[in-house]
């Protein structure tokens, strides 16, 4: 008595009907589940920051402006350690979407850092506005670029590469 392959074994080795189209990935239920429960967990975590830390008159916002640099930082160490990892399939392909298409598109926010930084400068205080968009943006490349050399070093070390 052998034991019967299960129905995902035998799909796994029936070949591929070159007529029947893929679906465009973002068109596939799977994927957009994905990212649907990173974003929920993205915008909440977003919305409890800015709870605990809100924005008055021309104050420098620091919820916003600290969501967006870890949302920076979060993903340039997310795509560098998938890129080194392997190709974009799997595991890796649903992390993306949920980490990094879901949970860091949600909590980061352009259209409030924008909106901030308009409202700031509507309110008389344009010097701020300046440097709140000037610091936001430079600060958001440095995180995004930390994040890669944070996860390229640690990649290394679990792999045991030298450099």
């Amino acid at each position: 008595m052998g034991t019967d392959p299960s129905p995902n074994e035998i799909g796994a080795s029936l070949p591929i009907d070159p007529d029947t189209p893929v679906r465009p990935l973002h068109l596939q239920f799977s994927a957009i589940s994905l990212v649907f429960a990173g974003g929920i967990v993205g915008t909440g975590l977003r919305y409890l920051v800015e709870e605990l830390f809100p924005a008055h008159g021309v104050a420098w916002p620091w919820a916003t402006f600290g969501v967006n640099l870890a949302g920076a930082f979060v993903l340039g160490a997310l795509l560098e350690i998938l890129v080194l990892s392997g190709d974009d399939a799997g595991r890796r392909r649903r992390l993306r979407l949920c980490i990094g298409t879901g949970f860091c598109g949600s909590l980061t926010t352009y259209s409030t850092f924008a909106l901030e930084t308009a409202q700031i400068g509507h309110h008389g205080a344009t010097g701020t506005a300046v440097a709140y968009a000037v610091v936001s943006v430079v600060a958001g490349l440095v995180c995004a670029w930390a994040g890669i050399v944070a996860a390229g070093q640690a990649h290394r070390r679990w792999t045991g590469e030298v450099s």
